[in-house]
This record gives C-alpha cells, structure tokens and sequence, in this order.
C-alpha cells in the first residue's frame, strides 16, 4: 500500500505534535535543574489517567498490532486470551502488589530485590535485565517496528530502524518518564480510534452497508462463517492447541507469564510507582485493565475481518496493512499515525526503562555521591547509548529469524517462572532467602532450557504456556526447599510489612467487578 500526501501530512503534524508537547509538559522551571527524581519518576507525581494511558502505551507495540492481527487470522478470537486475561492481572497487580510497592518507596524492582533479599541478586538481576531491555525489547521493538513500517510504505526498513530509534529517543530523551507519561494518553487516543476505525469499516464493509447496522451484520456475518474462529478455550484437536492450550489459559502458565510483564516487569510498573499516591496509582490500573478489555477489538478483530475480505494472504501478518488499504485517504494516515504511536511510546519506556535501571542500580550504587544533576545526565546517556546498541544489532540479532515475535517469547519464556518465583515469594513469604531466590533463578533456566532441547529434538511435545507453568511449580517447590535449609540473615530483610493495608476503594471494587462479569460473559458465550 502507499500514502497519499494528506497521509503523510497526518504524520508530520503528528510527530510535531508529540514532539513538542512532550518537552513541554516535562519543562522545568526557570533556574531548576531536573533531580533524579524528577526525571526517572517524573517527580512522584503522576495523576491516574497518565498511568493507566502510559501502561498500554508501554505495552502495545508494533509486534502487538501486526502479530496479534495476524494471529486473529490463523487463531481467531482465542487469542483476545492475552489481553482479557492481563485486565484482570493488573487488577491483582494494583491491590495486592502496589501497595508494598509503594509503601517502601520503591522506584526499581533491581532496589526491592536488595531490600529483601541482599546485593548479589539485585546486580544479577540488574544487569540481566539491561541485557533483556538492550538486545531483545530494543531492538525487536525496532526490528519488527520496521517491518511493520516497511509492509505499510514501502520505506526501505534499515533507514526505517534509524528514524524510529532518533525520534524515540529524541522525544524523551530531555523530559523522561514524565514526557513519555504524559504524552501517552495521547498516543492511547490515537491508538483507540485508528483500531476501532479500521475495526468498524472492515466489519461495515463484509455487512454491505454504512453506519452500525453494517458493522453489526458484518460481524454477524462473521461468526456464522467462521464459528471455530471464536472458540476461546482450544480443544486437543485444534492445530493451534499448542499456542493455547485449552483450559491451561485460564488456569495455567498463561498468569506466570502475566504476573511477571505487569507486576515485576520494570517498563511497565515503574508508571504505578511514580503515582502521587496509591489511591491514584490503582485508578490508574483499573483505568488500564479496562483498556485491556477493548484490545482484542483493536488488534485481533482486524485480522479476523481479513477471514472474508482477504482470504488467501501469503502471510498471517499481512492481515492489518491490508485491512488498512480498506481506508480512505486520510483516514488511512490517522491509522498510520496510531501504528507509529504505539511504536514509538513502547520504545521511549523501554528506554527510560534502561536508563533508570542503569543509573540508579548500577552507576548510583559505585558512584555513591553523585550530584542529582549528574544522575540525569549518566541517565540520558545511558538512552542514548541503548538506542545506538539497538540500532547496530536489530538486522544482526533479529534478521534471521522468520517468527521473531515468536523467538523473544520463547526466550523470555526461560525466565519468567523464576522471576515470578522470586517476588512473590519476596513479597508474601518472610522466610525466602536470597539462596532460596537464586536457585529459583537458575533452576528456571535450566529446566526451560531441558524442556526447550526435549522439544526442539522431538522427544517430547508440550505447549509453551504449559511448560512456562510446570517451571513455576518446580522452581516455586525448590525456592521454599533452600529457603528452609539456607535460611536468610537476620538482617537481611529490609522491606516493611507493616501498615500495608490491602483495602481498595469503592470505585476500585466496583471496576473489578466490572472486570471479572465481562470475563465471565466473554467465556461462558465463546467457550
């Protein structure tokens, strides 16, 4: 497909747009210099509606859109269990987690590791997690980011790495988090109304008719030739039953994997912890679990329209740019515009993400009295150098692989069950010790990598997700075993639990609720 010139004047004034508002909402005040604080936590002072925009806007990405589309494609509907399933996570994540969080100041998971267990496990998990950040997030972010650019526009993809690494960085690089925070409901605004575009006039165009009438038979029109496709719990036989493995998605590996991306994952949390306060963080996180629900309509409808309109792709991940050649010129460049905002604001967190780690758990703890302005400015280099590393090894590192999106899950997938092992055991268990933790940590590893190797070599076949949950309860089984016989020091454990209370607000409840009858509805209709 190509853009118009109105197409790409949309996107112009869009990067102008954000470009600015981002270096102004972050200014500081005449003769202020930015402290550690107010850079990598925007100050402590985030209102709800900018955590719960920047949480999505951290999440949803170029390999979110265009993979989730194209799985919507091949899959159906079952996929949506990624999304729906994370709205309730977050709910979890804002009544039990956040408020331990919070009431330890805590700005870094790398600093609530040390604080409850000791050193050792903070600056292996500090440094793991840079590379994590640097040479997975980065640069997929920018591989597949191009590649989405590339499908849509024709622009040649290693200058397309570049352009959306500068600009990425450019834009946040003097304001952090609060730039990027603050600009994110923004980029969640355009990102809502371009996938419900596209969403809408797919569905108008297989009913035949304009207005809702046609999307409502559009979509009817849908389930009555497709009804497999809107099978939410795969049986044994469905070919994808290795991706979603029936029941184990509600019951299985599936809130390993989300526990740890909501609750413990530094890009995504560190919004809730630069609240103003809990109360605020937690409308925040219902205001983001709500978001999650209207996802799937977004980024998997689209694909599933592209059932009818284009049955015979060569590939699953062409299914969103050739539902987006159904707009019209200008329209198209809005959805062009959402596609570019979802890239770039998943990128800038990851990187303010890297900085902070960086600096305050790294560089911070050698360098114990470093001036605050200082720490801004080992913080911006600390970006720019992320971004010049992914920009050098995006081709390298992701150019080989067909699944890329595929291959950094299952990457992932190796340390997610030990990661999730460590904190919840750190947060609600007062005898784990850091022996406890690490063994958790490495035995995670290498079990993954024995199941990993028993699959590659047909030795045995066993669904990611079940795999990931499997991990979990042996690591979980062999943390709480060395915690026992390695008990921790007696001054180990630094993180307070005490005047933590777990009561959530009327307002908070009544959005849980809402949650949980949504999911309820969802399943029990598409079962």
């Amino acid at each position: 497909m190509s853009l118009a010139g109105i197409d790409l004047a949309i996107l112009a004034i869009y990067a102008i747009f954000i470009f600015g508002l981002a270096q102004w909402v972050s200014r500081s005040k005449a003769g202020e210099q930015k402290t550690s604080t107010d850079y990598f936590m925007a100050s402590k002072s985030l209102p709800w509606w900018a955590i719960g925009a920047s949480l999505i806007a951290a999440n949803i990405s170029a390999e979110q859109i265009i993979g989730m589309s194209g799985s919507g494609y091949v899959i159906g509907l079952g996929i949506a269990s990624y999304e729906w399933m994370a709205a309730l996570t977050l709910l979890i994540v804002g009544k039990f987690f956040l408020p331990i969080f919070l009431r330890n100041e805590i700005v870094t998971m790398p600093q609530f590791l040390q604080q409850r267990y000791g050193p050792t496990i903070r600056n292996v998990m500090a440094v793991f997690w840079l590379l994590l950040y640097v040479f997975v997030n980065v640069t997929s972010i920018l591989w597949l980011g191009a590649i989405a650019v590339h499908t849509v526009t024709g622009f040649n993809q290693d200058y397309a790495i570049v352009a959306i690494g500068v600009f990425a960085l450019a834009y946040q690089l003097w304001g952090g988090l609060k730039a990027v925070a603050l600009t994110d409901i923004v980029q969640v605004a355009l990102l809502v109304c371009g996938g419900l575009i596209i969403g809408f006039i797919a569905l108008s165009t297989i009913g035949g008719a304009g207005g809702a009438g046609g999307a409502v038979a559009g979509f009817h029109t849908l389930i009555t030739q497709f009804p497999d496709k809107f099978d939410m719990i795969l049986s044994k036989d469905n070919p994808h039953y290795q991706e979603l493995p029936g029941i184990a998605v509600l019951l299985g590996g599936l809130w390993v994997m989300n526990i740890s991306y909501w609750g413990f994952n530094q890009y995504i949390i560190q919004r809730a912890l630069a609240a103003k306060s809990l109360p605020e963080a937690q409308k925040g996180i219902a205001f983001a679990a709500y978001l999650k629900l209207l996802m799937p309509v977004i980024v998997v409808l689209p694909g599933m329209a592209a059932l009818i309109l284009a049955p015979n792709l060569s590939a699953p991940d062409q299914a969103y740019p050739t539902m987006m050649n159904l707009l019209p010129v200008g329209l198209k460049g809005l959805v062009f515009a959402a596609l570019i905002a979802a890239i770039i604001a998943s990128l800038a967190s990851k990187v303010n993400s890297i900085s902070t780690i960086f600096t305050l758990d790294l560089y911070a703890k050698i360098r114990k009295d470093t001036p605050e302005h200082q720490l801004v400015t080992v913080g911006r280099i600390a970006a720019v150098a992320a971004v010049i590393i992914g920009i050098l090894t995006a081709r390298p590192l992701l150019g080989g692989f067909d699944q890329a999106f595929q291959f950094i899950q299952e990457f992932t997938g190796f340390f997610t069950p030990g990661i999730v092992v460590i904190f919840m055991l750190g947060l609600f268990w007062k005898r784990a010790s850091e022996a406890g933790a690490l063994t958790a940590a490495i035995g995670s590893v290498v079990l993954s990598a024995i199941f990993w190797w028993l699959q590659e070599t047909g030795q045995f076949i066993f669904p990611f997700m079940n795999r990931v949950g499997v991990v979990f309860v042996v690591s979980l089984v062999a943390a709480v075993i060395v915690s026992l016989l390695v008990p921790a020091k007696p001054d180990a454990m630094k993180i307070k639990l005490d005047k933590i209370s777990y009561k959530t607000s009327l307002g908070f409840n009544l959005a849980a609720v809402g949650v949980i009858a949504f999911l309820i509805l969802v399943y029990t209709i598409w079962w």
